[in-house]
């Protein structure tokens, strides 16, 4: 996180502070008085630290500061007072100020304290899991990001990830539910025991069953040896079966007798297997819905909905977007040899602008060709190629599993929620949006709860 909010009325002294933060390499937001500020601190948008004048027209210092404390609490603000306002400053600092700078500021006192803040942030900020060392020892994912809806996931699985409870991650394809399913593994006491995943999307339903349950030697044709399966493999550690609500009905009897029994049966095999194993599932579909539809079983779906997580998508929690790009872009500059890379200001905007259809690995393919096809350090808009995907971009970016009807159904998902959004953002109100889409205001209500769509 490298975004500061400066609150000054005096344009020449807020446009020299950019400057000089900007020259350290961070970025800058500018407020023209506290009620500017008000509103951008309202808005959702987080920064590193916020730089306030403490008296100015409309709204003072003490509000920007009381604004800043309801919406982001661990965000540090530093108050610029002139020479007759110490005691105004002193009492900031009592309901809850990080420190205070006097006028004419010092230059070099104040990017001291500007990278203590960055520094004590960043503890906090990178990942939200546990302390970094902590994460290293355990080779915990790195999840980044700090947004209501993202801690709340972090706080269930850390709650759910010390039992050996069936956990289901419920989500949109791209919203990285393999990384919690992995972060739950690590924090949990099978942490040096196997981990296996398998997509159970991406292999043909008649080699699905060998894949999870293995065969004996000569029980098909082909089957020249023993081949153990999924299940047995992660024997005494955790399985992820990532897209289960992929799986045929014969298929998941068998999963539903392993759960039940903890045993197996090999395709050909004449002898029951034990085995001990944690299980985690995750899917892109409603399941209740697939179970109502008859294509999920009830009994199966009870069994592993004991302790369900929705991971948000990214347009729900486009305050983490910031922090996403540059841990993306971080990684990329160094494959790339491109140390210096930075993301320029109206790169950034468009990045939070964007509805990310794909979620988070969309965000890292955007970054990674960015990162490839931009000719100086500054990644600019046009580097960005957002809403001209390729076709393999739009592969990407859709999930094409299932029969053709339902990945038309998918599809059709994406852009309605696409289409809804960039009419309430052309609009002025919901009545015009809905007038532009040629729908009824209550079905466009309906379509925003159903897409976690937010004006």
């Amino acid at each position: 996180m490298k975004r500061l909010l400066i609150v000054e009325d005096k344009e020449s002294l807020a446009r020299m502070l950019r400057e000089t933060v900007e020259s350290e390499g961070l970025e800058a937001d500018l407020a023209r008085d506290g009620n500017e500020a008000v509103h951008k601190l309202a808005s959702g948008q987080r920064y590193f630290a916020v730089l306030t004048d403490l008296r100015m027209p409309g709204a003072d210092g003490i509000a920007v500061l009381r604004q800043v404390k309801e919406s982001d609490p661990d965000c540090p603000v530093i108050v610029m007072t002139a020479f007759g306002t110490i005691e105004n400053a002193v009492e900031a600092m009592k309901l809850g100020a990080y420190d205070f700078v006097q006028k004419p500021v010092d230059v070099d006192h104040l990017l001291l304290l500007l990278r203590r803040c960055r520094e004590n942030r960043e503890l906090r900020y990178e990942n939200i899991l546990l302390k970094d060392e902590f994460r290293q020892r355990y080779r915990l994912p790195a999840i980044v990001g700090e947004s209501p809806r993202i801690v709340d996931v972090s706080n269930a699985i850390q709650r759910v990830a010390p039992t050996d409870s069936t956990v289901l991650l419920q989500g949109e394809s791209g919203t990285g539910k393999e990384l919690f399913a992995r972060a739950i593994h690590q924090l949990s006491p099978r942490r040096d025991r196997p981990f296996v995943a398998i997509n159970c999307a991406a292999i043909p339903e008649t080699l699905i069953e060998n894949e999870l349950f293995g065969h004996e030697k000569g029980s098909f044709t082909g089957a020249t040896g023993r081949q153990l399966g999924k299940f047995e493999l992660a024997d005494s550690g955790t399985i992820f079966l990532d897209e289960i609500g992929e799986l045929g009905l014969g298929v998941q009897s068998k999963i539903l007798r392993v759960i039940q029994e903890r045993r197996f049966d090999r395709i050909g095999g004449a002898s029951t297997h034990e085995v001990d194993v944690r299980i985690i599932c995750a899917t892109n579909r409603a399941l209740a819905d697939e179970v109502k539809a008859g294509r999920f079983r009830e009994d199966l779906f009870f069994r592993i909905n004991v302790f369900p997580v929705t991971v948000p998508p990214l347009r729900a929690r486009r305050e983490d977007i910031a922090a996403l790009s540059d841990f993306f872009l971080q990684k990329f500059a160094r494959e790339l040899k491109k140390p210096s890379l930075r993301i320029g200001t109206e790169a950034r905007e468009a990045l939070r602008a964007y509805d990310w259809p794909g979620n988070i690995r969309e965000l890292e393919n955007c970054i990674e060709r960015a990162a490839i096809l931009c000719d100086n350090a500054t990644i600019e808009r046009r580097d960005l190629h957002l809403g001209d995907a390729s076709t393999d971009g739009l592969r990407d970016a859709l999930d094409l599993s299932g029969t053709l009807a339902e990945a038309a159904e998918r599809a059709t998902n994406v852009i309605e929620r696409l289409k809804i959004a960039d009419a309430l953002a052309r609009t002025a109100t919901r009545s015009e949006a809905a007038e532009a889409l040629g729908i009824s205001l209550r079905t466009l209500a309906a379509k925003m709860k159903e897409y976690g769509i937010e004006e």
